[in-house]
């Protein structure tokens, strides 16, 4: 039986038919990808503290980071997988591997030249990111940067190679990639830190990267994918032209949401030491369901809403859309309540060890509660991004991720003086939901009807559920008892599962008694999928009855 799972689904990469299903797959691999993510934390966290090494660390992530998602993450799947689709969909093989193969070659060499260029400039470049720092944590961020360099590199070749495998609807496999990539992030901090010092943090980010590319490439080869080294051919590929087109607004929109980031790292080099270490920690850990859903499902759904889209059935993309912004809802909403409810049982979980001492968890703590207030917005910008690339529309979401870039400028220079690192929080929040509200609205112009009576119908019976899970939540806490909780790590995590528990129960409750159509829905597909592997597991034992 494992044999044969391995097979179908490694080896072959299997498509996934359904959007639940491939929405399942993601998110179960962005479990344990999540978990990584927050193992790592807890690692650096403890073994540095929130101080100027981390703030270093975090500090040469913006760059590398801004060049992979400018070119590879956002822009180039925006624009590569809606052609490639609609390749595939039209039996076109033959052309859409060319694509593969024409976007390749360019990809590696505008992303080499670029990589070199910024890595000699990487002094003056991080001077103007981080101008609050000292001159030796200046040059560690400087040789960490430079190192990092490689992973946008690496990840720009994995970044096409998951293109190819979500258009095909190949996503167990792409959703290995994440894991594989804090696998490597894990090593450098627990094992290459004890012989480099720093610097093996860096290295650990490029072993993640080319782990994150070599896990996916077996599955891409073996789909038909054959790469020709033709830089001066791909300039004549019309559907390499096509890409490149609808590139470049996607571009300058990615470039909008980056300077997000590099708006954070700008002034908080000019707060306390420790500031940037504490913002990237609570984004972390509210980011976990924002990947575990809000990502997840707009991944597995692009490609549906793509065809769709080419196909000209405009009422069956709007009920995919629908449906996704409902299911999407339906776990981030009681998600962030209950976040926010027990903030600090879960930043003391997972990051209170070794030098990360209590203050650095207030701080920490307090700040997520300002980016939860705005989680259900960020987890909804993905779906309805991908929906106006769906339709070949980048340039709508450039516009609106404009106008939100410059409220949250104009509200961090408002907020950071009296509310100092928490008011980069309030201004990431506010903006977030400018940015969802106005895509929605403009969404909606392109559609006769998005079934938004069963969306505010729904919003209403979750969120009365959700409200009422983190009154339960509040009251298991109240239960386990509050003096003294945070002692030690058994009585936090007692009260973090109790009083989640209860809210989790609760929750759960209230949707049952007031028909919450995507409670149902996920009920009876859990159900489904352990009645379908209880059935395989009796199969492959000889049980015919399944009993």
């Amino acid at each position: 039986m494992i044999s044969k799972l391995v097979k179908n689904n490694f080896f072959s990469g299997k498509p996934t038919q359904s959007i639940a299903a491939a929405a399942f797959i993601i998110s179960l691999a962005g479990v344990a990808s999540r978990l990584l993510g927050l193992v790592r934390d807890r690692i650096l966290a403890s073994t540095f503290g929130a101080g100027d090494i981390l703030d270093a660390y975090y500090a040469a992530f913006r760059v590398p980071d801004l060049v992979y998602n400018l070119l590879i993450l956002g822009a180039l799947s925006a624009a590569f997988i809606p052609v490639f689709t609609q390749l595939i969909s039209k039996d076109k093989e033959e052309e859409a591997w060319d694509l593969a193969s024409g976007v390749l070659n360019l990809q590696i060499i505008i992303m080499g030249i670029l990589v070199v260029l910024l890595a000699i400039n990487a002094p003056f470049v991080m001077r103007a990111i981080t101008p609050g720092f000292g001159e030796e944590k200046m040059q560690l961020t400087v040789l960490l940067t430079r190192i990092m360099f490689l992973s946008p590199l690496i990840l720009g070749i994995s970044g096409i190679f998951g293109g190819v495998l979500v258009s095909m609807k190949k996503f167990f496999i792409y959703s290995l990639a994440p894991i594989m990539y804090n696998v490597g992030i894990i090593f450098g901090a627990v094992f290459l830190v004890r012989f480099m010092g720093p610097v093996g943090l860096a290295w650990g980010v490029v072993l993640g990267a080319l782990l994150h590319m070599l896990i996916q490439y077996p599955a891409v080869k073996l789909s038909g994918f054959k790469f020709r080294l033709m830089p001066a051919r791909s300039l004549r590929n019309k559907d390499v032209i096509r890409v490149i087109h609808l590139m470049v607004p996607r571009m300058l929109g990615v470039a909008v949401n980056q300077i997000n980031f590099l708006v954070i790292t700008i002034f908080a080099s000019t707060l306390a030491a420790g500031s940037l270490a504490v913002f990237t920690f609570a984004n972390n850990i509210q980011s976990t369901p924002l990947g575990l859903f809000g990502v997840s499902f707009a991944i597995a759904v692009f490609p549906t809403l793509s065809a769709y889209y080419a196909k000209e059935e405009k009422e069956k993309f709007a009920h995919a859309f629908s449906r996704t912004f409902r299911q999407v809802l339906f776990f981030v909403i009681p998600i962030s309540i209950l976040i926010y409810v027990l903030r600090a049982q879960i930043v003391r979980v997972v990051l209170g060890a070794g030098n990360f001492d209590w203050e650095d968890t207030i701080l920490t703590f307090t700040t997520l509660g300002y980016l939860t207030a705005s989680l259900f917005a960020q987890a909804l910008i993905p779906l309805l991004a991908r929906s106006f690339y769906a339709i070949q529309n980048t340039k709508t979401p450039f516009y609106v991720a404009l106008f939100s870039e410059a409220v949250n400028i104009f509200l961090v220079f408002l907020l950071i003086g009296k509310f100092q690192i928490l008011g980069l929080a309030i201004a990431f929040s506010v903006s977030s939901i400018v940015n969802m509200v106005l895509l929605l609205l403009l969404l909606r112009r392109n559609f006769d009807n998005l079934e938004e009576k069963q969306i505010a119908k729904a919003v209403l019976k979750i969120t009365v559920a959700a409200l009422g899970a983190g009154a339960a939540a509040q009251f298991g806490k109240i239960v386990v008892g509050t003096r003294g909780e945070l002692d030690t790590f058994m009585a936090i995590l007692t009260q973090l599962v109790v009083a989640g528990g209860f809210g989790a129960a609760a929750f759960s409750l209230l949707c049952y008694y007031l028909k919450v159509e995507e409670f149902f829905s996920f009920t009876q597909s859990v159900t489904r999928k352990l009645f379908k592997a209880k059935k395989h597991i009796a199969e492959d034992t000889g049980d015919v009855t399944g009993l």
